[in-house]
């Protein structure tokens, strides 16, 4: 398959789907998986929320790039945390690696998705709403993105098997 030489990473707003879509993946191509999520809370010791609530959203981007800038991603699948397309370092090391795709998934959905927004762990600042990061991310998924592909209406199965599809092209 085409991702024999490279890995996967998944980028996208909280609530695209990176997580749930990268494991099964990362099953369906034979690779590893890593949440840069998961990986920041184990090497802190912290949740995501309590790392933003204790230092704020700028400590907890600074964790995620040192994250994106040191995690081993040869052959794996990555999803990433929603804010790490903020890292210029981290970005161009991934995309010198993997390909990068971007779940986009529109505003509406991912409301309906999002229901603890206040409480997620995201990395904002604290006067901004989900629709201002929305807006803010969106340009800089797409500027980062070598496949994008519209999720906002596909069940987890279906954004799989598009994405295999799109590797496969």
């Amino acid at each position: 398959m085409a991702t024999a030489q490279k890995s996967i990473v998944l980028i996208g707003m909280p609530g695209a789907g990176k997580s749930t879509i990268g494991i099964l993946l990362a099953k369906e191509l034979g690779l590893d998986f890593v949440d840069t999520d998961i990986s920041i809370q184990v090497r802190w010791g912290k949740s995501l929320q309590e790392i933003t609530d204790e230092s704020g959203y700028k400590v907890l981007r600074d964790y995620e790039e040192q994250v994106l800038l040191s995690e081993d991603i040869d052959q794996r699948v990555v999803a990433t945390g929603g804010s790490a397309v903020y890292s210029e370092a981290g970005m161009a090391r991934l995309k010198a690696k993997a390909r990068v795709i971007f779940l986009d998934v529109s505003l509406p959905a991912l409301k309906q998705r999002v229901r603890n927004f206040e409480t997620r762990g995201v990395a904002r600042r604290p006067d901004q709403s989900f629709e201002d990061l929305f807006a803010e991310r969106r340009a800089l998924y797409q500027h980062y993105a070598d496949i994008s592909l519209d999720c906002s209406h596909l069940g987890v199965n279906e954004a799989l098997q598009a994405i295999v599809d799109r590797l496969q092209k």
